[in-house]
């Protein structure tokens, strides 16, 4: 893979004061206290899956490695903060020499993964670590957003028996919320399982397929439908796909579409497909398909856009539908049904006196009440099948040969006991004292990594309508630090 400074995604990008103000105050306050030094550990996770999904696929971990890998103060960045007139001059020199030197363990992008899971762990000196929440925070939140919401349209449009197999092309460059959104979107997407993608730079950066047809004005400059239709097809005779909604589908656009395949074929080539971008997509691509066939072209391909979702999708398919190709744009890029992931970035354990001490955030409302101390994640395997995954102190060893009791963190009246079982762990090394100590894999490996991964789970947990909870369990130790903790708070 190239490395991450020459992908021209990351070229001449400076995003250290990528963060809140908050995250600088809050520095500022700790350097004045003389408590800048101190180790902490935060971990990164969210607590609902989107969209109604029983799942979420990790992903923004490679631009999270640039991010720290780049992290540092130049003059520009000290003379904004200077102006401000916050900060004392000792503290805009301090950050002079400021560089990430912690540690950071995370899941593998590609990894499925489910709430209140650690998807990152940072460990470091509390300055550095404060920094980077916003800016992590919003790499994880928004990949890892649509990377779960492509992956529920391509088993969408996988549904589909008739054409099995049906790929979905990431086309929302235009819809998307900025740049940086259509591009890590897109590459988010492919991760989701996307065959390709419309943007340029996206395709550039991460050496992902593109794609491309014409739009409607192409073919309202020519004179007529089949002119445009024709001028395409010399410009691109090996790849010629048409749009025929300019007008009229069923009465212009396949009789036109069809006479120039017929001449393409006269000439040793094939007319690769059509395009259908708007109107009924059940009717219209039925009644194509049964003109093309009749002239021949049977191996000419459909392609569907038209604000699809997954839904949509599968409706189509319900109806019968006779789509090969799916353009997906506006519902997958901006994940419009869901917009945002939720990620949050929570302290948990706290440098006193030489050692961590673990830390926990408690509320009214039960689901923010954070699972305390530096931890590690654990998928556990019976029989090739993912049964639960276990969230343990760091230093907790398992013996797979022995059995195993698993309970219900909330109703710990529900337990299950588990023996000849195999354990993944989920949290990695990326980071060791500041440097990048993990291989980052190409985007096409982490592709492959959630095909896997999903080999592993029931059909009921990733079922897209009221899917079934998987088990993600606290280890005994835990729960009992948990539970010694909140009942220190219930006696302050």
């Amino acid at each position: 893979m190239q490395t991450l400074s020459q992908l021209p995604v990351y070229r001449d990008r400076h995003l250290t004061l990528l963060t809140d103000l908050y995250q600088l105050t809050m520095m500022y306050g700790q350097f004045c206290a003389g408590r800048h030094e101190e180790r902490v550990v935060f971990d990164l996770f969210y607590r609902q899956n989107p969209c109604g999904n029983g799942y979420v696929i990790a992903a923004g971990l490679e631009q999270a490695a640039w991010y720290l890998s780049h992290l540092h103060f130049t003059d520009e960045d000290l003379a904004y903060l200077r102006s401000l007139q916050m900060f004392s001059e000792a503290f805009l020199d301090h950050l002079k020499d400021f560089r990430f030197s912690g540690d950071l363990y995370a899941v593998p992008e590609g990894t499925v993964v489910f709430p209140n899971e650690p998807i990152i762990r940072v460990e470091g000196p509390v300055l550095e670590v404060q920094l980077i929440e916003s800016a992590i925070l919003s790499f994880v939140n928004h990949q890892s957003l649509i990377a779960t919401k492509a992956r529920r349209i391509v088993e969408a449009a996988e549904t589909n028996f008739r054409r099995p197999g049906s790929p979905v092309i990431e086309m929302g460059l235009r819809r998307a919320q900025n740049i940086d959104a259509s591009v890590f979107g897109a590459r988010a997407a492919f991760i989701g399982g996307c065959v390709a993608t419309s943007n340029v730079m996206a395709a550039e950066s991460y050496n992902l397929p593109v794609v491309g047809t014409q739009a409607h004005s192409w073919i309202q400059s020519f004179s007529s439908e089949l002119e445009s239709f024709r001028g395409y097809a010399d410009a691109f005779p090996d790849d010629t796909v048409l749009l025929v909604d300019t007008y009229d589908v069923l009465r212009s656009g396949v009789p036109n579409a069809i006479i120039v395949g017929k001449e393409l074929a006269a000439k040793g080539h094939q007319l690769k497909g059509i395009r259908i971008d708007s109107g009924d997509l059940a009717y219209l691509s039925k009644r194509a398909r049964q003109m093309l066939d009749a002239a021949g072209l049977t191996e000419t391909a459909i392609v569907a856009s038209s604000d699809l979702d997954e839904y949509t999708i599968r409706d189509l398919v319900t109806q019968g539908a006779e789509i090969d190709t799916w353009g997906v744009g506006t519902h997958l890029i901006t994940s419009s049904e869901c917009p945002a992931l939720g990620c949050v970035y929570k302290l948990v354990a706290e440098e006193v006196d030489g050692r961590l001490e673990p830390r926990i955030k408690v509320s009214e409302n039960p689901s923010k009440v954070t699972n305390p101390g530096k931890k590690k994640l654990l998928r556990l395997y019976v029989e090739d099948h993912a049964v639960a995954d276990l969230i343990t102190l760091w230093d907790e060893v398992y013996d797979p040969n022995e059995e195993l009791e698993l309970f219900d963190p909330i109703h710990t009246y529900k337990r299950k006991v588990i023996s000849n079982y195999k354990i993944e762990e989920l949290l990695i090394p990326v980071f060791i004292a500041g440097k990048l100590v993990y291989d980052l894999p190409d985007i096409a490996t982490i592709q492959k990594r959630v095909e896997e991964q999903l080999k592993y789970f029931s059909s009921e947990v990733l079922r897209h309508l009221k899917p079934h909870e998987y088990h993600v369990d606290l280890s005994q130790q835990l729960w009992d630090l948990k539970q010694t903790l909140l009942r220190q708070w219930q006696k302050s």
